[in-house]
């Protein structure tokens, strides 16, 4: 399923660089039909698609490292 099937916001390129407790935060306000998960780099992670979830790649200061993006 792509991201263009998805309702809403699907990408947050703004938020790269930003703490990520509050990247999670401003991406739930501005989707409601998403649940952001914060993810540190590094982790293995299940490769299924979900329109319902964006992953929030943080590093170990807290950091979001890449693009939040649905799936």
């Amino acid at each position: 399923m792509a991201s263009d099937e998805c309702q809403g916001k699907s990408s947050w390129p703004e938020l790269l660089g930003t703490k990520g407790e509050e990247a999670a935060a401003i991406i739930e306000r501005e989707n409601p039909n998403v649940n952001a998960e914060i993810v540190l780099e590094g982790t293995f992670v299940n490769p299924v698609f979900l329109c319902t979830r964006v992953r929030v790649w943080v590093d170990t200061n807290g950091i979001v490292t890449r693009v939040p993006i649905i799936g």
